[in-house]
């Protein structure tokens, strides 16, 4: 004991091939293999000689875990890291007991519960990053509304990048976790409460109009929108939007869309934001191309006095 307070820095443990060791200030030692003392798992080191990573030990006495915890108690220090499983997506709790640069154990907790794992998840979030949630459909779709809302419209419209997210989960997410150290607990619907959240109550109800989630194109169909990129993108068949004479425009009609206009195979053939132009222009074109691949389908010299269709051609006409 009295070799131990004398130099706590000094405490050795094997480590790798016989002879090898690492002091508690981090530094590496050895000893000849053949050393009476290179089989032991503690030391005290009293005197070495050389360069850190690899001096000689040249004095040392043989020493047990019992007495070093004894002795060092108050050097020793003990701490619980969370870490995350990503093959059960949950979060796992080991606690080190370390005296400076040695470990002298390690066990795995039981899993967290209530504010306890509530946090963990946090902590695996700022680490790892929002990749470990599964938003869902609809989720992904709200974050995208909402990210296009604050990149077009700004303030009071609330950052839902990866960063900001990240610096504000005590706002968004931790309210709405469940006190459960899985990230398969934590439902898509979740996350959607969790930023709906960060939106003032009187632009809760304006989402949809501003960013609606769909267009109700001509032929009646119920197109999504895409808000995944700089502008919202609006992916339809040309024949749907026949006879509309104006470009579709989302918050409130100031902001017109993308539109990737498809063949009936869903195979991109133009992209615009002037449909009116494209009728008058480039349609001609497209017709003369399209008619020959596409012979089942109507394409009418005048698309605006055509009416809107997501059909083919009845068979023999």
């Amino acid at each position: 004991l009295l070799l131990i307070h004398a130099w706590p820095d000094r405490v050795a443990r094997a480590r790798g091939e016989r002879g090898r060791f690492v002091l508690a200030n981090g530094s590496g030692a050895m000893l000849d293999a053949a050393d009476p003392l290179a089989g032991e798992t503690w030391l005290v080191v009293a005197d070495l000689q050389g360069k850190a990573q690899n001096a000689r030990i040249t004095a040392a006495a043989a020493v047990d875990e019992a007495d070093i915890r004894a002795a060092l108690s108050d050097r020793i220090e003990t701490r619980r890291e969370t870490s995350f499983d990503r093959e059960r997506r949950a979060v796992r709790v080991r606690e080190t007991a370390r005296l400076g640069a040695i470990t002298l154990s390690e066990r795995m907790l039981p899993a967290p519960t209530g504010t306890d794992a509530d946090r963990a998840i946090l902590d695996a979030l700022r680490e790892h990053g929002l990749s470990l949630l599964e938003w869902g459909k609809d989720g992904e779709t709200l974050r995208q509304r909402l990210g296009w809302l604050h990149r077009g419209l700004g303030a009071p419209w609330p950052d839902v990048s990866e960063a900001a997210l990240l610096e504000r989960l005590d706002d968004w997410l931790l309210p709405f976790l469940s006190g459960k150290a899985s990230f398969a607990a934590i439902e898509p619907g979740v996350l959607s409460s969790g930023l709906m959240a960060l939106v003032p109550h009187d632009l809760q109800r304006k989402i949809g109009t501003l960013a609606p989630t769909h267009f109700d194109a001509p032929s009646g169909s119920h197109v999504p929108i895409r808000y995944d990129g700089e502008w919202p993108v609006l992916a339809i068949r040309v024949q749907e939007l026949f006879g509309l004479d104006r470009h579709p425009a989302i918050a409130n009609g100031t902001v017109p869309l993308t539109l990737e206009l498809l063949s009936p195979a869903h195979r991109p053939i133009q992209t615009t934001r002037d449909l009116p132009g494209f009728w008058r222009g480039s349609w001609a074109d497209v017709r003369t191309d399209m008619r020959g691949r596409y012979p089942r389908h109507v394409w009418p010299e005048n698309p605006l006095l055509a009416a809107a269709t997501a059909r083919a051609k009845p068979r023999g006409t």
